[in-house]
């Protein structure tokens, strides 16, 4: 799997080859030190023949076809000469896609400056597609937050609360009910784009603790339809002891919200009291917020009709 360098923000190289599958033909000196940290891709045919402002030499570098058929129309001196070049800046590899044969110039010029030269029988296209993808994904903003998730109904509900509130006793309740898991006591949250992802962390992927009976394997336990390896964010249940002095919404007009790496996404609270059945409420909750989703808000509704019959009275 891949790891991301926390201290400098970027994806191994060596890691990235090993990931897509890519046939090294030349490994540079940093090879197994390099970072790729930004997801976009460059194809240097402007610098193949000189053009260098506003090139960042950071990204990964992408040959293809129309790179290859315009260094035909040059004569070996002239290729030896765009390739080193273009390898005297510190570009984390260079890639040729398409399974198209290597220039002698290009290795030559690899070696000679100890760059990381790439090879991919993937068309340009899909391999330009493959790499920001992933690089969206790997690279994105990333935070851990406690409690579990799981798909409800196919609606991402972290469940948050209190060490012994009864998060994980409700998370199983909910599984053995037919929904998925996809992480307990710890969340790893990654946004791409403008959306939040949740997953566990491998560790303790899979697994629950229970007071009283201990970790279990829900995957082993109940089989490959209980878990789930990723999920959305879609909603947050916070689980807290009920407290006689605190007021509870009971209308649900207020909707609250919690902000997570910058994006807003909609809470309720839940009070925990002797016989609340917490997984029917969740379930609820999650169904709920599918329906808004869709347009339709029961408490709104409400408060328009009662707002409508009081105009009629008067």
């Amino acid at each position: 799997m891949i790891q991301q360098d926390e201290m400098k923000g970027g994806v191994k190289l060596s890691e990235l080859v090993e990931h897509l599958e890519l046939a090294v033909v030349n490994r540079g000196a940093d090879y197994d030190t390099a970072l790729v940290g930004i997801k976009d891709v460059n194809r240097p045919g402007l610098q193949l023949v000189g053009f260098f402002d506003y090139f960042d030499s950071r990204r990964l570098q992408v040959i293809g076809m129309a790179e290859t058929k315009m260094l035909e129309s040059v004569d070996s001196e002239r290729r030896a000469k765009s390739f080193s070049r273009l390898f005297e800046y510190d570009i984390p590899a260079l890639v040729v896609s398409r399974d198209l044969d290597i220039y002698p110039e290009c290795l030559s010029m690899a070696r000679r400056h100890q760059r990381t030269l790439l090879h991919t029988a993937d068309t340009t296209v899909a391999f330009t597609t493959k790499v920001i993808e992933y690089l969206t994904h790997t690279l994105a903003p990333t935070i851990t937050r406690h409690g579990g998730l799981l798909d409800i109904y196919g609606e991402g509900v972290l469940i948050t609360g209190d060490s012994g509130v009864g998060k994980s006793e409700t998370a199983i309740e909910l599984i053995k009910r037919g929904h998925r898991l996809v992480a307990d006591d710890a969340v790893d949250i990654r946004r791409v784009a403008d959306q939040l992802y949740g997953r566990a962390p491998e560790l303790i992927r899979h697994y629950i603790e229970l007071r009283g009976i201990g970790v279990v394997d829900v995957q082993q336990l109940l089989g490959m339809s209980a878990v789930k390896p990723e999920a959305q964010v879609d909603l947050v249940v916070h689980l807290e002891r009920w407290r006689e002095d605190k007021f509870y919404d009971r209308f649900g007009l207020d909707e609250e919200k919690v902000d997570i790496l910058g994006i807003e996404i909609p809470i309720v609270t839940i009070p925990v009291q002797p016989g609340r059945n917490l997984a029917t409420i969740v379930e609820v909750a999650a169904m709920n917020n599918r329906h808004k989703k869709y347009g339709f808000n029961a408490a709104q509704q409400l408060a328009d009709e009662l707002e409508r019959i009081a105009q009629g009275d008067n």
